[in-house]
């Protein structure tokens, strides 16, 4: 390395260290707030501002991520488990004390008062070169009796003339710290934000965990769901049917010509009631998805759909059965809920795979042109599918204000 590398190596440290500095006592102002709020954990208001301080904790850590990996030429990879949109009572703890948040909250604590202190310090040695090199002009220029301050009172002309030598050991002391200071900064970012195999285990568990629960959670639902279906529709018709095959007979005994029309009523309750079986069987698992796959299957929903949809599934290609069938079912609520309460012209909706540090993921966007004001509540068919795509470790988003548009995002990881 010549002599101009070294130079622009040790200015681009410069730069570092002085942006890591400033930008310290913003990561101050936000460890107080977090005291702040770890303090009213005590009131509800504190648990409120949980989630909001952790989505900004990770966009800050985010930042220096990208200020380190820039600096040492390295691609810094985060991975966070998912917050809810609308995080219940028992997300809460659980996110609080998320390793990924101890995690951030350790760096951000050291970058707030160790690296402002570090930085400063290294930043300042050129500048009190300059200064040391300048003491004995100071001392010509000053009047004799007013004496020079540095490191110790300069009152002759012999502290004045040993100034430059101090000059030239603090710029001996920078030229080595400044880069190694830089170094140690960026690494201390590395190694606290970069996810360690121990913490990806553990929130690997609690990933599991979680979709696990919400899992059980889904299938409970569907249960409840085909009982109801079943106990509402067919059930009943099946009970008419058997009520008027018994009307039948016993006209059968009595007046036979009055048996046929009962027959006949009989029959059409038995082909309702078998039409509303084969409508339950297919929202079980539709056929249509063997046959024609994904994008066929979603292309069948987008035509019987109300509001005329634009179907985007060029970069779509095959995933594990499971997923495919969730992802069915999510555009299926999807375009349900644009179709009742939206009230909108048009829809798009996007299928694709794309690839990533995580694998295959399947991703499904739905878009209208409706009022907006989507609210996800407990019960309602934005929730079912959370509890749906949580179930596959999956994640959604939503943005719906007033006047629109809705925005329905969901991401799908494919296990490949």
């Amino acid at each position: 390395m010549d002599q101009n590398e070294r130079v622009a190596v040790r200015l681009r440290a410069i730069r570092f260290l002085a942006v890591e500095s400033v930008f310290g006592f913003v990561s101050f102002c936000l460890f107080m707030v977090g005291l702040v709020i770890g303090s009213l954990l005590i009131l509800i208001v504190g648990w409120l501002a949980v989630p909001a301080y952790v989505r900004v904790l990770r966009w800050w850590a985010g930042q220096a991520r990208s200020r380190a990996g820039r600096f040492t030429g390295t691609d810094i990879v985060s991975r966070y488990p998912p917050i809810p949109q609308h995080p219940g009572l028992d997300d809460l703890p659980r996110l609080l004390i998320a390793a990924s948040t101890r995690r951030d909250f350790t760096w951000l604590m050291i970058h707030a008062v160790a690296v402002p202190v570090a930085g400063l310090t290294v930043v300042c040695l050129p500048l009190a070169a300059l200064n040391s090199m300048a003491i004995p002009f100071y001392w010509w220029a000053f009047p004799a009796d007013i004496p020079v301050g540095s490191i110790y009172p300069v009152t002759s002309w012999w502290g004045a003339a040993l100034m430059p030598l101090v000059g030239i050991g603090y710029a001996a002391i920078g030229w080595w710290l400044i880069p190694l200071t830089a170094r140690g900064v960026a690494t201390l970012a590395v190694g606290l934000l970069a996810p360690r195999r121990e913490l990806e285990l553990s929130e690997r568990v609690s990933a599991l965990t979680a979709s696990r629960a919400a899992a059980l959670d889904a299938h409970a639902a569907e249960l409840r769901r085909i009982e109801r279906d079943l106990h509402d529709g067919a059930q009943n018709r099946l009970v008419a049917v058997v009520m008027m095959l018994g009307l039948a007979e016993r006209s059968l005994r009595i007046d036979p010509e009055q048996a046929l029309p009962q027959l006949l009523r009989a029959q059409d309750a038995a082909s309702d009631a078998l039409s509303e079986l084969r409508t339950l069987v297919h929202d079980i698992y539709p056929p249509v998805l063997d046959e024609l796959g994904l994008g066929g299957a979603v292309s069948a929903l987008a035509g019987r759909c109300a509001v005329p949809c634009v179907l985007d599934v060029a970069r779509l290609r095959r995933a594990p059965a499971a997923v495919e069938s969730a992802a069915y079912f999510v555009v299926a609520e999807a375009l349900t809920n644009v179709t009742k309460h939206s009230g909108a012209e048009r829809a798009d909706v996007t299928i694709e795979t794309r690839d990533d540090d995580r694998g295959a993921l399947l991703v499904i966007e739905v878009v209208d042109n409706g009022m907006g004001g989507a609210v996800e509540t407990a019960g309602s068919g934005l929730a079912g599918i959370r509890r749906r795509v949580a179930a596959f470790e999956g994640s959604m988003k939503i943005t719906s204000p007033l006047g629109g548009p809705t925005r329905l995002e969901v991401e799908l990881p494919c296990g490949y």
